[in-house]
């Protein structure tokens, strides 16, 4: 064999070593020289000599040794398990063999011995059909055609297999008239071991039949992976194309993977099922946060379409709460009404959530703190219907408060001049109304937040909110630890700041602008 096919087939992994090639010279005696048997294999290891005295005595405290060579024992005893399991598999190829060639007695008496050989030596013989391998595999009739000396029969090995049992199985397809049928109820990883092996003959009959199948039948999660890797190394070229097409779609612009995002938020933001949309909010955070930590193969969500789902839910907001105002006797039913209050302000919360996650909500504080026709809406509105708009609010505290979001001074500022009071208002409410807000998380997030502005800032916010929980308590959010951190930072440490050197007065007073 030329060396170029020798290096082609070490790369299809039909033989690994130059020295152990494909031989078809009829006068190789290394087959004839011993007796043929289907399934012949190196003999077994000899049993263990029973234990002595000694070792008996010692059973109880074994030595490292004495745990190695248990250890050896076992795995010995598991290869000739599975071994003896290959045996019985291959036994069952041979006799289906057998029966494919008496079926087509046209072929008469074998003119080729096919020998497959693993790389631990396990060897398996099978006599062929030179007319069956040429008129199937490409890269038997290249070979057996250097051949044609009538009447003598061919010897050919193949050396160091991945998989002994898959070649003989590719050989027995090459016998069957209908492939297709003999591939139902294999797995998926079968199958692929035949198309490789396939592949590496050129059995072009085996590789479709193979392709049919993997385009047909479902896949598990890991059997996906393995299709595709498999399919990628074997280079099948336009005959994977179906098979791939589950996985793979055509290229596609930015823009319209936006309009397809785009139409299915949307579409989860309308729902008229209440279920349904949670679930539905819920899958799609998890395949967007998924898509958010692989960098390389990302098909994200664009701030544009966010962005254009928020001012949408605002809008809404503001017309739901318009018309509660102006709701009179003979026009909609006001509790329908607030449902859809409470709706649309759960419906911003999830996108506002999405911006956090994706660090785009930068925008967002500012868009949410210049919504002062929202606020004096929200205040005219009974706080059981709008406690949802509040929460909002308390999602940017928490970001803010943990360095997630990340905006200038004044817009955090505008943030609280705007909400801070509608905030404490709902507080009670969002917290006996709603399981999942934590009112620790959502204190802690409003007093850092707090601590972000300027100390003139500062003192007008918690001098404010010490007369409200003065005279609200629990309905009030606690915020005493701002409140201490102020105190010191006013007091105790005394910086100065050229900005705010001014003497602090303590007054009760309102926000400054």
């Amino acid at each position: 064999m030329a060396s170029r096919e020798v290096s082609t087939m070490i790369k299809q992994g039909f033989i690994s070593d130059p020295t152990l090639s494909l031989s078809f010279s009829p006068s190789r005696t290394t087959l004839s020289s011993r007796p043929y048997s289907p399934s012949s294999s190196p003999p077994p290891p000899p049993p263990p000599p029973p234990p002595t005295e000694s070792a008996r005595s010692s059973h109880n405290n074994p030595t490292l040794f004495e745990m190695m060579s248990e250890e050896a024992l076992r795995g010995s005893k598991t290869i000739e398990e599975s071994r003896k399991k290959t045996q019985r598999r291959v036994a069952k190829f041979l006799t289906e063999l057998k029966a494919y060639s008496f079926k087509n007695g046209g072929l008469g008496l074998s003119d080729v011995k096919l020998t497959v050989v693993s790389r631990d030596g396990y060897r398996v013989a099978m006599d062929v059909h030179r007319r069956v391998l040429s008129e199937k595999s490409r890269f038997f009739a290249e070979k057996l055609s250097q051949r044609r000396e009538k009447g003598v029969s061919h010897t050919v090995e193949i050396s160091e297999c991945d998989d002994v049992e898959v070649y003989v199985e590719t050989v027995v397809l090459m016998y069957c008239d209908d492939l297709k049928k003999r591939l139902i109820g294999e797995n998926v990883t079968k199958v692929l071991a035949l198309l490789k092996v396939s592949a590496a003959i050129m059995f072009d009959a085996g590789i479709s039949s193979c392709l049919e199948y993997l385009e047909a039948v479902p896949w598990s999660e890991d059997e996906e992976e393995k299709v595709v890797s498999h399919l990628s190394q074997l280079e099948l070229d336009g005959s994977m194309t179906e098979v791939l097409q589950r996985v793979s779609s055509e290229p596609s612009t930015s823009a319209r993977s936006d309009g397809i995002l785009l139409n299915l938020l949307s579409g989860v933001l309308q729902a008229k099922d209440d279920k349904a949309r949670r679930e539905m909010k819920t899958l799609f955070s998890r395949l967007l946060r998924e898509d958010s930590f692989d960098d390389d193969n990302r098909f994200d969500v664009s701030k544009d379409t966010l962005y254009h789902l928020c001012h949408r839910c605002l809008s809404s907001l503001v017309l739901c709460l318009s018309e509660a105002m102006a709701i009179d006797g003979s026009r909609r039913d006001r509790g329908v009404l607030m449902a859809e209050i409470a709706r649309e302000a759960d419906n911003l919360q999830w996108i506002v959530d999405i911006l956090i996650e994706k660090r785009m909500a930068n925008d967002f504080v500012k868009l949410w703190a210049d919504q002062r026709e929202l606020a004096e809406l929200h205040s005219k509105i009974p706080t059981m219907y709008r406690h949802g708009i509040s929460r909002i609010t308390a999602q940017l505290c928490i970001a803010i408060g943990r360095g997630n979001i990340l905006v200038g001074k004044e817009s955090r500022f505008s943030l609280l001049a705007t909400w801070l009071e509608a905030l404490y208002d709902d507080f009670g409410w969002m917290r006996s109304a709603s399981k999942s807000v934590d009112k620790k998380l959502v204190e802690d997030g409003l007093s850092h937040t707090i601590l972000t502005l300027s100390m003139r800032q500062q003192q007008a916010i918690l001098l404010k909110w010490f007369d409200r929980f003065l005279n609200k308590g629990d309905d009030c959010p606690n915020i005493q630890r701002a409140f201490e951190v102020w105190w010191r930072r006013a007091f105790i440490r005394q910086y100065t700041d050229a900005e705010d050197s001014s003497q602090l007065q303590i007054t009760v007073c309102s926000y400054p602008s």
